[in-house]
């Protein structure tokens, strides 16, 4: 999409002075409520964020969130470097989102979820301005106790599967990683105690060619309440490969690490039948937003996805719920140590009715 369907976006209704922004960024651990593996990953329970604040000179402030991914060769330290060295916050002002977004664009090589965190924390603070929370800044709508969130099942021993899925009874649907010998026997642990509930499958890449991945999927379907299966393959995999296996597949396939912004909707149209959008991947709302319209011109289902995230990137993510089929925004959850309370997910609904501020994101602080 244009630059300038960007700026029409992040500059809507805004009639205020043009103050630039003080940066502060800090490192934020996040402790795993159990340890997390996907495949391809060591086991892990802690994970590391970045928060960042913007300050006008007016001493407003706005919040904003980069959880990088070394699976994109990001980390914090690096994001931190970026902010510290590579970004002029006098470049940046709630009043010209689309300006300091291209700012950002002339950065070489700034970490997509370093864009992230300032796209975030930008769209917040004007929202914030314009007296608006963020979904209607951008005009969309939200509907309390209507979009539902499944709830992530990491690959762990079969036991544990099964512990974690009683642990989750409360969620309606739910996502179960898979990439690993015991396989088989963690969707049978899952089905032991949830015979009837809607799964979705997140391969993260864990097959390693089209006829593997194929013989998986035909396993999979065979289960009857699989809803679709996530990244089958490598996001190197050729568009042929990928064709191929959508031409074939018995369950519906969603890209995700082959999905990062809208440029990559064209050949997602060809490979896969929905698209999972991260605002880590895309650099945060703005492009969320083009590539999740982009995306269903072009025919496909679309879903907003997350990283180990604290609320205020699942906040953020749940402003653009109105664009999307199928929502996966339970990092938060994961975490025993959230700093933030933003939206709820309470029987897997997600709720700004608990929520203290009103404007912008609506994140407030624990």
């Amino acid at each position: 999409m244009a630059q300038d369907s960007i700026n029409r976006i992040d500059n809507r209704n805004v009639q205020f002075q043009c103050l630039p922004v003080q940066l502060d960024a800090q490192a934020c651990e996040l402790h795993m409520a159990n340890p997390w593996k996907i495949a391809g990953a060591p086991a892990s329970s802690l994970r590391r964020t970045v928060i960042v604040r913007l300050t006008d000179s007016d001493g407003m402030t706005a919040i904003g969130e980069a959880a990088p991914s070394s699976l994109y060769g990001e980390s914090v330290a690096g994001v931190l470097a970026a902010f510290a060295q590579r970004v002029d916050p006098r470049q940046l002002s709630f009043a010209d989102v689309g300006a300091g977004m291209d700012y950002l664009s002339t950065i070489h090589d700034l970490p997509m979820a370093a864009r992230c965190a300032l796209n975030v924390a930008l769209l917040d603070g004007a929202a914030r301005r314009a007296g608006l929370p963020l979904h209607r800044f951008l005009g969309l709508d939200f509907k309390e106790d209507h979009h539902v969130t499944s709830f992530s099942i990491g690959i762990d021993a079969p036991e544990l599967v099964r512990r974690k899925v009683l642990e989750a009874s409360g969620f309606p649907v739910l996502k179960l990683k898979i990439g690993d010998r015991q396989d088989h026997e963690n969707l049978a642990s899952l089905r032991s105690v949830a015979p009837r509930k809607p799964v979705r499958v997140d391969a993260n890449e864990g097959w390693s060619n089209k006829e593997e991945a194929l013989r998986g999927l035909e396993w999979l379907a065979r289960d009857g309440r699989i809803q679709f299966v996530e990244q089958p393959l490598h996001r190197s995999a050729s568009t042929a490969d990928l064709g191929w296996l959508k031409e074939r597949s018995p369950l519906p396939l969603f890209a995700d690490e082959s999905c990062h912004t809208v440029r990559d909707i064209p050949r997602c149209a060809e490979c896969f039948h929905g698209i999972n959008v991260k605002l880590v991947k895309t650099g945060g709302v703005s492009m969320a937003y083009e590539t999740l319209q982009a995306a269903r011109k072009a025919g496909l289902k679309t879903m907003i996805g997350c990283m180990i995230e604290t609320s205020v990137l699942i906040t953020a993510a749940a402003h653009l719920a109105a664009l999307t089929d199928y929502l996966d925004i339970d990092g938060n959850l994961l975490i025993t140590n959230d700093p933030f309370a933003g939206v709820t997910a309470r029987g897997g609904l997600l709720s700004f009715s608990g929520a203290t501020e009103t404007h912008g994101l609506r994140i407030s602080p624990r």
